[in-house]
This record gives structure tokens, C-alpha cells and sequence, in this order.
């Protein structure tokens, strides 16, 4: 279906792959790609053509969060200040008692409502109830929903892989050309190793992508190495051993043949110099999650050895349960500080980094790279345009520093998604704000209670 051909103005545009433009201009045809970008007054404009003119802002590619929990954002400030099991035993029992289905559909529509106000046109979203497909499609977006798969002891690996085909070709009745479908084997103290093998078939038969969390804490190194730590004992109870299994927990995933699959690694966190240069020969892409990783105590991922490797690296906010808020300026700003902090060096990762970690990075760590991630002619017109004209944002020396450093994602006066606006000047038009607020606030209240 074609739309109105529209040209977009701002004080800055940023291309991503060439220099900023001052006095920019972007037009987007019928079809919803990009038809030309250059400096204002240099395109030949067609006189029926809209005009939208941003004033004092940045036009910039729609920000790709390429990990996100879109079911959990009821669950926003209700899991603070615990220990990593406490945590993940509170969310699951919480899951199971107080919530109904409607919910996580609820919540993945309110997670829509917040990445659009912030700029994010697309999500690599991670989670049980693939609530996240439906609510993607509605919204207008675009991304990937990787089902999640559980299931600890061995000998349910059979029955988990039939149930993740089930729950997979129900999510595909909801794919499309925005919103595609893979599955996610939890974590090594969630998955073993005959589930891992049984989603690597399933993955090579179907043609399915994989996410995977990995390398994220020290409990989850304790198990994999010596079959010790904290979740050692739950799982003892359950009669399931816990057996050494590899040097580290990327060597798991190495020995068991799913980083052949090239996944999605969330977090690596806790990765050495030979777990990089597995990655990086297994040409896997990682998700860094630096604000959740911060949060949970877990530690600091070595971004720069990642990128310097070669890995494709893009960034995710994880769950608002974790985060409690998906803000990718606040997150690559929060990035690169912590970065310079341990390493003690001022220069490292630059505001030219960090825009590509939020655009074109990411989409080439989901495999949209050729769809999205920078402003060139024939891509799909995903844009996002922040306003640089409130006191916090003024004077603009760098547009790029002003944007990682000064602006906030509720600075985002402006989201584009395939050509359609989909939220400008405070209005959402494809999702009713309201009636999702009340539905997440009954979730969350719900939750309260099961306390």
C-alpha cells in the first residue's frame, strides 16, 4: 500500500555511514524508503510532496534495541535489589501465580508504547509467551521474537523441543516482512546440554534464528565449570546432576555445535580472550546490555575487546524488571561511561561508536543491515528525530556528543517506522495509550499482592 511521498527537515541529520549534515533533509517516497539525503535545498522536491520540518532537532535512523523482555514490563520496580537466583525465582513464581495471559499481552504493547517514544523502531524481543509478535505488528514495528524454550533436566529435552515447535508455528502465523520468528534456549542453569543439541536441529531443519543468554554472571559460570554455586541446589532437588560441562559457557555452546547456528549471544559478561576469539571466528553477534548487567551486580562486559575483534555488537536495554526503562541514548550513554571509568581512558568508545551501536551495529547483529541501521537511498525509511532545542540540549557543539550526552530518549519528538508515523509531538497513532495503562497497572497490582 502506498503512502504520501514526505520530506523530512532538522538542524542535523545523521546518515551513520557519512558525515552529519547541518540543515539536512531526508525524503521518503510512497513506498516508505528513503529516496535521497543530502544538505537543504539540494533535492529537486516534487511540489505535492509533504513537508515536515523538525526545526531544532536530529533526524537519525530508528534505534535498534536488539535485547528486550517485552512480557515483563509489569514488572517494572518489582524486583529491586536482589541476588541473580532471588531474582529470577521472584519473577517465575510471580509469572505462575499472579498473572493471566491477557497480561503479557498488555505488557508487550505497553513496551511498544515506551521503544516508540523513545525512538526504537525495532527490537530483538526474548520471551516465554511470544506476546511480542502480535503487539509488533500492531504497533507498526519491526523485529525479531525469539520463543523461549526452558528445561533443565535432560530427560525432558524431547518433550521441551515439541513444545517449542508448537509455540514457534503459532508465532508464525504472526510473521511478516517486519516481524520475524526465532527461538531462544535460555541460559546453561535453564537448558541442558540434549535441550541445547534438540534446538540446534530445530534451528537447521526450520531456518530459525537463535538467541541465547550467556556469559552473563558468576552463579552461571559456577554451574557450567564445576557444577557448583547457587543454582547448584535447586537443581539437586530436582534429581538433575551437575556435572562439569566446559571451560566456560561459551565453550558450552562451542562444544555442542549452537554457535555453528551464528547466535544472537545476550550479554557476555563474563568472557576471557579466548572466549572472544571463539565468538568472533563463529561470527556471532552479541547484545550488550550494560545498564541490566550493571543493576544485577554482574559485572562489566569487555565491549571494546568485542568490537576490536570484529564482533557484530549492538545494544539492548534487556527487561524494564532489570533496567526499569528502555532508553538506548541513556544506555549508550551509561555504556561509554562505565567503559572509560574502568579502563581510565577518556577517548574510548566516541559518540560516533555509540551511534552506531544503536542503529546500523544493531542491525547488523539481527541480520537487518540491509534494510535498516543507516539513512541511504533504498532502505526501509525506520527514523526517529530528537529535539535539541531545550535548555539541556543547547549550545550543540558535536550534534553526535549532544545527542549520546545531552539528549534523553524523552527528547524523541518524532518516530518513523517504514515510512509511517507512528508517534510525533507526544501522540501515539497505532497504539491506544490509555487502555494499555490501565491493563499493566492491573498486572502490577496483581503482582504487588502476590508478594
Amino acid at each position: 500500500m502506498s503512502m504520501q511521498a514526505r520530506l523530512y527537515r532538522a538542524e542535523w541529520v545523521l546518515p551513520v555511514v557519512a558525515p552529519p549534515i547541518f540543515g539536512g533533509e531526508l525524503l521518503v517516497g510512497e513506498d516508505g524508503r528513503i529516496a535521497a539525503v543530502a544538505p537543504a535545498g539540494a533535492l529537486e522536491v516534487p511540489t505535492e510532496v509533504e513537508v515536515y520540518d523538525l526545526g531544532r532537532a536530529i533526524l537519525l535512523p530508528g534505534l535498534v534495541n536488539v535485547h528486550a523482555h517485552p512480557e515483563l514490563s509489569m514488572f517494572r520496580g518489582a524486583l529491586e535489589d536482589l541476588e541473580f537466583r532471588d531474582w529470577i525465582l521472584r519473577l517465575v513464581g510471580a509469572k505462575r501465580r499472579a498473572l493471566r495471559p491477557e497480561d503479557f499481552d498488555a505488557a508487550a504493547r505497553w513496551t511498544m508504547i515506551e521503544a516508540i517514544g523513545a525512538g526504537i523502531t525495532t527490537i530483538g524481543a526474548t520471551e516465554s509467551s511470544g506476546a511480542a509478535a502480535a503487539a509488533m505488528d500492531r504497533a507498526g514495528l519491526r523485529g525479531i521474537v525469539y520463543q523461549e524454550v526452558f528445561g533443565p533436566d535432560p530427560r525432558d529435552a524431547i518433550s521441551s523441543v515439541e513444545q517449542l515447535e508448537r509455540d514457534v508455528d503459532r508465532l508464525l502465523e504472526r510473521a511478516g516482512d517486519r516481524v520475524r520468528i526465532g527461538i531462544s534456549p535460555h541460559a546453561p542453569y535453564t537448558v541442558s546440554d540434549a535441550l541445547y543439541l534438540e534446538v540446534v536441529r530445530l534451528a537447521r531443519s526450520a531456518g530459525l534464528p537463535i538467541a541465547v543468554h550467556i556469559a552473563e554472571s558468576r552463579p552461571e559460570r559456577d554451574l557450567v565449570v564445576g557444577g557448583t554455586g547457587e543454582f547448584a541446589p535447586g537443581l539437586h532437588a530436582r534429581g538433575i546432576r551437575t556435572a562439569p560441562r566446559a571451560r566456560t559457557p561459551i565453550a558450552l555452546l562451542e562444544s555442542l555445535g549452537v554457535l555453528e547456528e551464528r547466535p544472537l549471544l545476550v550479554h557476555c559478561v563474563d568472557v576471557d580472550e579466548r572466549d572472544i576469539e571463539t565468538i568472533a571466528a563463529a561470527d556471532c553477534a552479541v547484545a550488550h546490555c550494560p545498564i541490566a548487567n550493571a543493576k544485577l551486580g554482574h559485572g562489566v562486559s569487555p565491549l571494546p575487546a568485542l568490537r576490536d575483534a570484529g564482533v557484530r555488537v549492538g545494544l539492548g536495554s534487556d527487561s524494564v524488571a532489570s533496567n526499569n526503562r528502555m532508553d538506548l541514548l541513556d544506555e549508550a550513554r551509561f555504556a561509554t561511561l562505565i567503559q572509560r571509568a574502568t579502563a581510565r581512558m577518556p577517548a574510548l568508545l566516541s559518540p560516533a561508536d555509540l551511534l552506531r551501536l544503536c542503529t546500523l551495529d544493531g542491525a547488523r547483529a539481527l541480520g537487518l543491515q540491509e534494510r535498516i541501521g543507516s539513512l541511504e537511498p533504498g532502505k526501509d525509511a525506520d527514523l526517529c528525530g530528537v529535539s535539541i532545542g531545550r535548555p539541556h540540549t543547547r549550545p550543540v557543539g558535536d550534534p553526535i556528543a549532544t545527542l549520546f550526552h545531552s539528549a534523553r530518549g524523552s527528547d524523541v519528538v518524532l518516530t518513523v517506522a517504514g515510512g509511517k508515523v507512528v508517534y510525533a509531538d507526544g501522540v501515539h497513532h497505532t497504539l491506544d495509550v490509555e487502555s494499555v495503562r490501565t491493563a499493566i497497572d492491573a498486572a502490577a497490582e496483581r503482582i504487588r499482592d502476590a508478594r
